[in-house]
């Protein structure tokens, strides 16, 4: 579990495919604190396992379902990456309940200057927009967020100075991909009216879409 704020932002190293899968490595510094193998550790939304680390930095394995569901598969070497670790029991919440769990992947639609802040606008999936209301949270690229507006298939949010400076978004252009996570708790909401009603929810809408049901 995660809180979406921030801690450091890290550099790729290097993207590699291994068999069925791909090893991603990442320059840091904060995050190697207290890291243990096997400890989880959020990049860019993204809970993964840390598998090797040393003084410079940690790897991690991206399975095909992370390829699968998020942009890190379009990493490249020296961009930059938002990095947390996993939220400890004594911990301040000072965002919200992040899991790492992607549930799709957006794209910037347009960015503008609102006064000291950075309003910017994304798409996202359709199946998504019921999870999405106003003045609720949103993880984009692991950065827990306030929407300040949305659609049927877009959201808004405002960027103050502070989180424009400690975070990647700001550097996201026009076009560019960020992967989502929705509020967990609209989820579990649904997931208990939906049994109810025998509707699918967001998990097993993508699996139908894959092909997996």
């Amino acid at each position: 579990m995660f809180t979406g704020i921030i801690e450091e932002t890290g550099a790729v190293e290097s993207l590699v495919q291994t068999g069925g899968g791909h090893r991603l490595r990442v320059r840091a510094s904060k995050v190697l604190g207290d890291l243990k193998l096997g400890d989880s550790i959020d990049v860019n939304g993204t809970c993964l396992t840390v598998t090797q680390f040393d003084t410079r930095g940690f790897t991690v394995g991206l399975a095909p379902e992370t390829l699968r569901r998020t942009n890190l598969g379009d990493a490249k070497a020296g961009e930059r990456v938002n990095l947390e670790r996993a939220l400890r029991p004594n911990d301040r919440m000072g965002g919200h309940y992040v899991q790492g769990h992607v549930d799709g992947v957006g794209t910037v639609a347009s960015r503008q200057r609102e006064g000291d802040a950075l309003l910017v606008r994304f798409t996202m999936p359709g199946a998504l927009s019921r999870y999405v209301v106003e003045k609720g949270f949103i993880s984009v690229d692991g950065v827990s967020l306030t929407v300040t507006g949305c659609g049927e298939d877009w959201f808004s949010v405002s960027i103050i100075p502070f989180t424009q400076q400690e975070v990647t978004l700001p550097e996201k252009g026009v076009g560019a991909r960020v992967n989502l996570e929705v509020d967990i708790m609209a989820k579990y909401v649904e997931s208990f009216l939906s049994r109810r009603e025998g509707k699918r929810g967001v998990t097993e809408q993508f699996l139908a879409e894959q092909g997996f049901m």
